[in-house]
């Protein structure tokens, strides 16, 4: 189904919708909640009812050729593309070149298909096509790894010359540690050379992923979890990758508190403005000014609406096992980045590396989200989204490669005191959680139980006396009295 068909019933009510004020309950006016899947994070379609982090959403119901579907334009120009290729244009007789161009050309092909095709996601700023694509990318993305998987490790490695003559070559890696000194006093000429040589370009590329990532999370607990885990990880498994290998300040001063944590500071205050933005929307040329028209196309880059994420991981052992899930898929991506450049000898400043964070940081926010719904309204969204089905599986298949590609890195085992820390770590939240959602649930349930009884016993002593004016003693004492009789 496409927006114009999604859109159509607002469209009757024109400018007024725009005009009509929120009631008093808090209820969007009748008609003007979009589906939920098409635009954002709005209602589900058939409902009047929104939860209660949900903004409120006044649309014209504008539907402009921006919006309308254009499949058979698209079959149109690709048709014409392919008819050119094969009538005008005079095949190469380079077999490695034409390989490369038809498996270009199946792939264009497919995400044209899947731009005109695919089921919307939850989101539509700036286009839903935009976000199709993005799903499109994810299933090539996922058979090229499987294919990567199927390869021999020196078939594997050698193929990444098809994609860039200069891959294929082992690679050294750069190690962060070494002389720890903030201040050098041996070094006269600049003695804080430590701290300079550790600001390359990978310090801002930690605030802005960091900054991204709590507008996917929406929640400064878990960014803050998932940065330290990171950092402890490192810590662990720097026997492994010598990249891991860095001073304590990098750790926890230029890492988690500057970079990382100013990073998550300000993506929280983009979502606090998120969350208290208007979301008024009207379509560009019913805004009679110019200004509003520029300051309209500036917020078609913006959410149709907004969610506010309460994962409240303690209120049920399925949300808690959830909120766990989703840290360890995350934990294990951000390893997945530097384990992959060490098994295909990638280095770290290669496009590649940097097209498969952008990759992730236009797919995570829609399985985030997905996560969010099928965790959330388990009734309406009964199964996971497909971009979330996706992010799961390429992280799986990603570790996958690693481990067949490196199996001997893999498994160096951990130093004693790591192990022993881990285990502590392990046993602590297993214990936490068995008293959480177990034990105290139980003790909880009893003590329920006995209050309502007592409860129960006092409304009944109460009806007692009420109703014949006798205690419930005397009660008792007749009712022995006739059994004696009886007897």
């Amino acid at each position: 189904m496409r927006r114009g068909e999604k859109r159509s019933h607002g469209r009757a009510l024109g400018k007024a919708a725009l005009e009509k004020q929120p009631e008093p309950g808090g209820g969007a006016p009748a008609g003007m909640d979009a589906p939920r899947g098409s635009h954002g994070d709005s209602p589900p379609a058939g409902t009047a009812l929104r939860r209660s982090t949900e903004s409120e959403v006044y649309d014209d119901g504008t539907n402009t050729f921006f919006w309308r579907a254009h499949t058979l334009t698209v079959l149109f120009i690709l048709t014409c593309a392919l008819g050119y290729v094969t009538l005008l244009e005079e095949t190469p007789q380079d077999t490695a070149y034409n390989t490369k161009r038809g498996i270009v050309a199946s792939i264009l092909v497919f995400l044209c298909f899947g731009v005109t095709q695919a089921k919307d996601g939850p989101f539509s700023r700036p286009h839903p096509a935009y976000w199709r694509f993005w799903l499109c990318v994810s299933v090539v993305y996922e058979l090229f790894l499987i294919f990567i998987l199927f390869q021999t490790v020196h078939d594997g490695r050698q193929f990444m010359k098809y994609i860039d003559p200069n891959l294929g070559v082992a690679l050294p890696e750069r190690d962060y540690g070494g002389n720890c000194l903030i201040y050098d006093p041996g070094n006269e000429t600049d003695p804080f050379h430590n701290v300079w040589d550790k600001l390359d370009g990978f310090v801002p590329a930690h605030f802005l992923g960091w900054y991204l990532k709590t507008l996917m999370i929406r929640d400064w607990w878990m960014c803050m979890i998932i940065s330290v885990m990171f950092e402890f990880l490192e810590y662990s498994l720097e026997h492994q990758l010598p990249n891991f290998s860095e001073c304590w300040w990098d750790h926890w001063i230029m890492d988690v508190i500057i970079c990382n944590g100013f990073g998550i500071y300000c993506g929280m205050k983009t979502l606090g403005w998120l969350s208290l933005k208007t979301y008024k929307w009207q379509g560009l040329w019913n805004i009679p000014t110019y200004k509003g028209k520029i300051k309209r196309i500036a917020f078609q880059f913006t959410p149709y609406s907004w969610v506010k994420f309460e994962w409240k991981p303690a209120s049920s052992l399925r949300r808690w096992l959830a909120v766990c899930g989703i840290i360890f898929v995350f934990l294990l991506a951000e390893l997945n980045t530097f384990y992959l450049k060490f098994v295909l000898w990638m280095p770290p400043e290669h496009y590649l590396v940097l097209l498969r964070l952008v990759f992730f940081v236009n797919v995570g926010g829609v399985g985030m989200r997905e996560i969010y719904d099928f965790m959330d309204d388990p009734k309406f969204h009964k199964k996971l989204g497909q971009q979330a089905w996706l992010v799961a599986a390429i992280t799986v298949t990603e570790f996958l490669i690693v481990v067949k590609y490196d199996p001997y890195t893999l498994t160096l085992s951990l130093p004693f005191y790591i192990t022993q820390c881990w285990i502590l770590g392990i046993i602590l939240v297993l214990t936490w959680t068995i008293w959480r959602f177990f034990i105290r649930d139980i003790t909880l349930r009893y003590k329920e139980i006995r209050r309502q009884q007592q409860e129960h016993r006092y409304e009944k002593d109460k009806c007692l006396r009420n109703g014949d004016g006798q205690s419930p003693a005397l009660g008792e004492q007749n009712g022995n009295k006739l059994k004696e009789r009886k007897l």
